[in-house]
């Protein structure tokens, strides 16, 4: 299923639509904040609040697993900057959106350009 947005930060009807196929509550809250995080980075560092651009979010389900694509039209984060980490800097001034969604999600992959990111969460993770 594919949406698209535009570049605001009025996201939680779309965030809970995105999660409508997960029926776990405890597992729906955890993906709520780290797909809200994806988002709100797409919309404030990709397309720079622009309103005028869009973020595209594609939706998958499988046997398996549970994927969301989130794209928006900047020109991508470069590869040493998609850690998961924050190096012990819990009081960062950067990274800890991409800490979150990589806590939040089983699989975290970015597309080369780095302006598309992959979440995918096992449908057989404990409620």
């Amino acid at each position: 299923m594919n949406f698209t947005t535009p570049s605001t930060l009025q996201l939680g009807s779309l965030v809970e639509l995105l999660l409508n196929p997960v029926p776990c509550p405890n597992l729906q809250a955890q993906l709520h904040l780290g797909l809200h995080e994806a988002l709100v980075n797409a919309v404030r560092h990709g397309n720079g609040n622009d309103p005028e651009k869009s973020v595209r979010i594609r939706r998958t389900e499988t046997t398996n697993w549970l994927v969301w694509q989130v794209q928006d039209e900047g020109p991508g984060i470069p590869p040493h900057c998609r850690r998961a980490d924050l190096c012990g800097q819990l009081d960062a001034s950067h990274g800890r959106g991409l800490f979150l969604i990589h806590h939040c999600f089983d699989d975290v992959r970015w597309s080369r350009q780095g302006n598309r990111v992959q979440l995918a969460v096992r449908r057989e993770r404990p409620c």
